[in-house]
């Protein structure tokens, strides 16, 4: 089945969020936060944490359980480390609060590693994380999120997508890049292919029973994800050990909430309270010539011979910097032409008048 696609400039998209986002009343450089996180997570190509996520957003602010203004507040501190209260604000304006501090103390003393409480969605992981690697550091990023995700022999969602980046930088500008979800997919993935009519892959989801289920309705409506790898005998338990091993991270340091303690997903009778994670790492601390050693291996697994001629092995990274390069050779950010439908119609619903353009049509 294909799918009409739109081109929309990044610069559309961005100041289209900011214009909603500061119609419900959000602070104007915080409304600029968080669109230049979406912005960037639809142009890396992972477009269920983009413009796919922006009515979520305009949803909790509206409801008035993530706050409009305000700023981080920083509650413990040690020369490396530091606990926050987000004081319930976007994710975004809490991630980079976090992320500049854990970056200022492993300038100090090597490393940064930095928690965080009363925080919110914070679009892609890897932002975070490549926050660091912009200051030839090692970054990374972990967030819990509501429970979405089914463990290994259960049939109830007792985890969020849980996800983990980690970013080092190497010669020239490359680096090694690792942004996932601890589940199988995003559950945006499984929203999008919904939103557009496909069916989800074996291996995704499962439904109320804890079967593996390829209608994504039945993983949206009583289902669940599953962690990385999938059923038990495809080794999903190692993506359910890292799921918890990410909330070890964020709700047990930073005593958020947790697991099943967290409000259900797109549900806005309360506050998320979500926990995250920022660790920045300085190389020059360690081992001298740590940039050359990450170039050898990254340029060492680009080049081993593919077992399919058409399809050369890519390290964590690679995809984002290729669909980067596609934004800029088509001048735009290709879009499901029904997403953007959809959130046009969002922005309309809110009183915004200036929506993004469906006229740019590719195939």
């Amino acid at each position: 089945m294909s799918v009409t696609r739109c081109l929309v400039a990044q610069e559309e998209v961005q100041k289209f969020i900011e214009k909603c986002m500061l119609t419900v009343g959000t602070r104007a450089s915080h409304a600029r936060s968080l669109a230049e996180v979406l912005v960037e997570g639809d142009k890396r190509g992972h477009y269920s944490h983009g413009l796919n996520r922006m009515d979520l957003y305009i949803k909790e602010i509206k409801a008035g359980i993530c706050a409009k203004d305000g700023e981080p507040v920083v509650e413990r501190e040690s020369a490396a480390t530091a606990l926050v209260d987000g004081r319930n604000l976007l994710g975004p304006v809490v991630g980079n609060f976090c992320m500049s501090l854990a970056l200022r103390k492993a300038r100090d003393v090597g490393i940064g590693w930095v928690v965080a409480r009363g925080s919110n969605h914070y679009g892609i992981a890897g932002y975070y994380a490549l926050q660091a690697v912009k200051e030839n550091m090692i970054g990374m990023s972990f967030t819990n999120t509501s429970p979405l995700v089914v463990p290994t022999r259960a049939k109830e969602c007792t985890l969020g997508t849980n996800p983990i980046s980690v970013g080092a930088p190497a010669k020239d500008g490359d680096s090694f890049v690792l942004d996932m979800a601890t589940s199988a997919v995003a559950l945006g993935k499984v929203e999008l292919h919904d939103r557009s009519g496909l069916s989800i892959p074996e291996g995704w989801g499962c439904d109320a029973q804890g079967r593996l289920s390829t209608e994504p309705s039945q993983v949206l409506q009583g289902g669940g994800l599953v962690p990385v790898g999938g059923s038990e005998t495809t080794g999903g338990y190692k993506g359910y050990g890292l799921g918890m091993m990410v909330e070890v991270f964020c709700g047990m340091l930073a005593g958020s909430h947790y697991s099943r303690h967290i409000r259900t997903w797109r549900v806005t009778d309360r506050a998320a309270n979500l926990g995250q994670c920022f660790v920045a790492i300085n190389p020059e601390n360690f081992a001298p010539g740590f940039n050359d050693r990450m170039s050898d291996l990254l340029s060492l697994h680009r080049g081993l011979e593919p077992a399919e001629p058409e399809k050369p092995v890519l390290v964590p990274g690679d995809p984002e910097r290729l669909h980067e390069e596609e934004c800029r050779s088509l001048g735009g950010i290709p879009y499901h032409l029904s997403v953007v439908q959809y959130m046009n119609d969002v922005a309309k619903s809110i009183g915004v008048t200036s929506l993004l353009p469906v006229d740019r049509v590719i195939h």
